[in-house]
């Protein structure tokens, strides 16, 4: 999610047993010859008889296939849902000198990433967490990451695996530098490549646990129009550019899974534009991202007066007039028709409605919107993580109290947790 308002919304792979059954032990019928006592002239020595013939071994089971790869891969990610986001904390953007001496996680008024609030989050049942990072800030002129902010990501992303969950970090909007045009392509893709070659070196050791997404909901500044081919080509080749730059610092990062996003993260824009995954030297370790907040004016807009939602909405001229239960339903299964169905894992790294309690007290809209989004996703093959920005009062999309590490909405964050298994 981009900034607009730093209080509220801103935007076990399964072992295949195979179980080895011998049977039909062979046996041996015997000859049955006679022994002479002593010489008969007359008779004729009894003929052995023909030997039983050997019985035929009952066949073991076959055992059960290994998955192939891609189903491997779509196994893997099953393992992450529900997740749930960090959001408005790493990302924050602070004011001053760059780069930073110190973290400014608290820019935006949450409080600093405690391992108790990454504790709360998993007792909760949430199996991962996407933790989206800013990093221009903590760089010199030269892109070189300060060690320290490094250190910070590090530990923060350590909280989270302490606590058990599955963890995705990524370069988030970071001031909006990652502009999908041809004037802007090179000096990009050169800081992209600087960024990821940093950061992947500094996790090369974490396990499969840890999965790096390559940006965050590229689009040129303040057009939400459709992409035009330039646009398209150049946002490919970012992607392209962080997986190349993350394969080459090896170890673990050689193998890891990594998350390319479509365009914009708009489900229309990722079909039409970014059907074809970038070029990876190890193969089925891709795995597509968008975002999901439609319609905007129930999900997102503090203004609106558009407080209903779906089949339960009973005045028209508080919904949207689009984007209830079926829309969702169309919107995901483009997903699943273009990636999924392939074998490509889809992650749905962003959805949220904020709260609207001076129409809806109780949020029984905004409830039944976040349950039903979240159980399609599953539905559909895809791995929502919920986007919490850590503010939980009204038009806020936070569930967990960051300065207490403990949960505001224990009712919606049972919904959503028991729609995304």
């Amino acid at each position: 999610m981009t900034p607009m308002n730093k209080a509220a919304t801103r935007n076990p792979v399964l072992t295949l047993a195979a179980l080895l059954m011998l049977t039909g032990c062979s046996g041996d019928a015997g000859t049955g010859v006679p022994v002479a006592t002593a010489p008969v002239p007359t008779a004729t020595a009894t003929p052995a008889p023909t030997p039983a013939p050997e019985p035929t071994p009952t066949p073991s089971p076959t055992a059960s296939p290994t998955p192939t790869p891609t189903a491997a891969a779509l196994s893997f990610a099953a393992q992450m849902s529900p997740g749930w986001n960090l959001g408005n904390s790493l990302e924050s953007l602070g004011t001053g000198p760059t780069p930073a001496t110190s973290s400014r996680e608290t820019a935006y008024g949450n409080a600093a990433v405690t391992q108790e609030v990454l504790n709360a989050v998993a007792a909760a049942g949430f199996k991962s967490v996407r933790i989206p990072v800013s990093w221009l800030q903590y760089a010199d002129s030269s892109d070189t990451i300060s060690a320290a902010w490094l250190t910070r990501v590090a530990q923060v992303v350590d909280y989270a695996r302490n606590a058990g969950l599955f963890v995705i970090i990524n370069v988030h909007y970071d001031g909006g530098w990652l502009q999908p045009t041809y004037a802007q392509q090179t000096a990009a893709d050169a800081r992209l490549a600087k960024f990821w070659t940093q950061i992947a070196t500094k996790f090369a050791a974490y396990d499969d646990h840890l999965l790096f997404a390559g940006t965050n909901e590229v689009m040129v500044t303040n057009v939400y129009s459709a992409p035009t081919p330039e646009n398209c080509a150049v946002q490919n080749g970012f992607n392209q550019t962080f997986v190349k730059a993350v394969r080459a610092t090896g170890g673990n990062n050689a193998s890891r899974y990594l998350l390319v996003q479509g365009y914009n993260t708009n489900i229309d824009y990722t079909v039409s534009c970014n059907a074809t995954l970038p070029g990876d030297s190890t193969a089925n370790r891709l795995m597509m991202e968008v975002h999901y907040y439609d319609p905007y004016d129930f999900t997102l807009s503090e203004n609106s007066k558009v407080w209903q939602w779906g089949a339960g909405a009973t005045k028209p001229s508080a919904t949207a007039g689009y984007g209830d239960e079926a829309y969702v339903d169309a919107q995901f299964q483009k997903m699943k028709a273009t990636f999924v169905d392939k074998g490509v894992p889809v992650v749905l790294g962003e959805y949220s409605a904020i709260s609207k309690t001076e129409y809806d007290a109780s949020g029984i809209y905004r409830t039944a919107w976040d349950q039903y989004v979240t159980q399609s996703a599953r539905n559909h093959g895809m791995v929502p993580f919920y986007w919490d920005n850590g503010f939980t009062g009204n038009h806020g999309s936070g569930l967990f109290r960051r300065d207490t590490a403990s949960s505001a909405y224990p009712s919606l964050v049972s919904t959503i947790v028991t729609a995304g298994k």
